[in-house]
């Protein structure tokens, strides 16, 4: 087993460089990413159009589509959610990426992001015996902060069965979006190895975080495909100072030596633009840099990101891979705001948001920056 992982594993540089068409990329910023939750059924065909007239007027090479169980399994279709997309959902959206040389690479939140506010995931809720922390009840009335510390839940990564089922949803949803990567989420993992787990509890929590790293690579390594993550758990929020969301507090952080170096990172940073591609690179991995809703800080990366690669050696600059800018609002949301229908959104205390400071400014910011840089 593990000597054919290790072969397909040697196979990926082929295959990565084969995913993108030569006149779909540059030497300068080889991944000009977009990442964005998968559109409802009644949406696909608008998303469709945004690819033909706004993703490939920018040059967009990568599409991160952030599906979780919003598609019709067959495999196990106590997963789908409600408004899942079908498979003929899916052909329309790759036969537009496919119109305009753009890889898919989708994703399902692993490890963390099993629940929101109050309610579970379908993954929870069909399967609650995955649960890390079964102890914790949703409130009605959830808030942040609380007692339990809950944010989001996760499974335990040990429980028995577990990847069985992951492996076969993971599987057909890249088969239906003809994906030669897979996104494991990974990020913002609060609950890992906690004491009062039966089977993980006492464990090292960084043994735990890069054991299901290394799980779910040699699974997805061994159908041929390359698997990503965001960065955050592989940071130490302490020692940078960058704190408990962009990094960890938890000690997950020293994994980042324990997993393998053909896993791909997303390196988010949403309120400054922290150089910590750097680190990433410098351990080996390839690193593309994630902006969300700042322009200015989006414009940062993007220089920041130009700048590593020519300023690097031969080996580390092949590391610096771009940009993916990222969304995080439902894709109908972001069409809205793109196309100046949605007002823009209220903080808590009731007074408006700044206009300026939105995903759909940054998407803009962030590629007319790329075309500067680029020279298209």
């Amino acid at each position: 087993m593990r000597i054919k992982t290790l072969l397909a594993t040697l196979l990926l540089g082929i295959a990565a460089l084969s995913a993108f068409p030569q006149k779909n990329i540059d030497s300068i910023l080889p991944v000009r990413g977009f990442c964005i939750n998968a559109p409802r059924p009644a949406g696909v065909d608008s998303f469709v159009t945004f690819i033909d007239k706004e993703l490939s007027s920018r040059k967009v090479n990568t599409l991160f589509l952030l599906i979780d169980y919003r598609y019709q399994f067959t495999s196990h279709p106590e997963l789908s959610d409600t408004d899942a997309l079908s498979g003929a959902d899916a052909k329309k959206i790759v036969q537009a990426c496919q119109r305009h040389k753009i890889r898919i690479i989708p994703q399902i939140n692993l490890l963390g992001h099993q629940s929101w506010a109050s309610t579970p995931n379908k993954l929870m809720k069909a399967y609650p015996q995955f649960d890390e922390t079964p102890w914790v009840k949703f409130p009605e009335k959830y808030e942040w902060p609380n007692a339990d510390k809950l944010y989001c839940k996760s499974y335990c990564p040990l429980a028995p069965g577990l990847h069985d089922v992951l492996f076969a949803v993971i599987d057909e949803l890249c088969d239906a979006f003809e994906a030669d990567a897979f996104h494991a989420g990974m990020d913002e993992v609060f609950y890992i190895g906690e004491d009062q787990c039966p089977r993980c509890g006492g464990r090292d929590k960084a043994e735990l975080f890069a054991g299901e790293v290394r799980a779910l690579h040699d699974h997805i390594v061994q159908k041929g495909r390359e698997m990503w993550i965001w960065g955050d758990r592989l940071l130490d929020g302490k020692t940078t100072g960058i704190g408990e969301w962009e990094a960890s507090y938890n000690n997950t952080h020293r994994a980042i030596d324990m997993i393998p170096k053909d896993v791909v990172i997303c390196d988010w940073h949403y309120e400054r633009a922290d150089k910590t591609a750097v680190l990433f690179a410098m351990k080996g991995f390839r690193v593309v840099t994630c902006p969300w809703r700042d322009p200015g800080v989006g414009i940062t990366q993007v220089r920041d990101m130009v700048n590593f690669r020519q300023g690097s050696t031969p080996e580390m600059k092949q590391r610096f891979l771009g940009i993916v800018e990222t969304t995080w609002s439902p894709t109908d949301r972001f069409l809205q705001g793109y196309y100046g229908v949605a007002q823009p959104a209220t903080r808590p205390n009731g007074r408006p948001a700044d206009p300026q400071r939105t995903p759909w400014n940054c998407f803009r910011a962030v590629f007319d920056e790329m075309g500067r840089q680029t020279g298209n």
